[in-house]
């Protein structure tokens, strides 16, 4: 039997010591957050995309009273922008969420945006913000080490 540790690195700093490109990426979440559809949790998220090509996708949570369907704000920025630029992988990620504490991206867009990672070969910069708090992980894969992947045998 082997046992190992798993270590995440996560940073956390003040908003006003992200540099302009990801403060704006911030600003983005935080304005797609005034546009949730949260009636029945009130949980409130927005997500902005930080694109290859320099575009930036925003997106923000959509509850359904027939749960589950409804869909989480960073699915929904991910698959947006997956079928309007095709070609672009992501860069960054801001979250932004109605909370005193920054949250983290749940196990379902965690494995979302890991296909991401893995289709475009490139890693995605994770931003999680509550106010002026923001925790920083260089990539979704850190966030989800133990993930779902196919078998190569297949």
């Amino acid at each position: 039997m082997k046992t190992f540790d798993i270590v995440i690195p996560v940073t956390f700093c003040a908003l006003h010591e992200l540099d302009e490109q990801e403060q704006q990426l911030v600003a983005a979440a935080n304005k797609a957050r005034s546009r949730a559809y949260a009636p029945f949790s009130q949980f409130k998220v927005g997500v902005a995309l930080r694109l290859e090509n320099g575009e930036t996708v925003a997106g923000s949570n959509q509850e359904n009273e027939a749960f589950p369907s409804g869909m989480c704000a960073e699915r929904v920025a991910l698959f947006y922008a997956n079928s309007q630029y095709p070609k672009s992988a992501i860069v960054a990620i801001a979250v932004a969420a109605t909370t005193t504490e920054p949250v983290c991206i749940c196990g379902a867009c965690r494995q979302a945006l890991l296909q991401s990672e893995r289709r475009y070969g490139k890693k995605i910069k994770v931003l999680m913000v509550a106010g002026k708090i923001v925790q920083i992980v260089n990539s979704v894969e850190e966030l989800l080490p133990l993930s779902f992947r196919l078998s190569s045998k297949i």
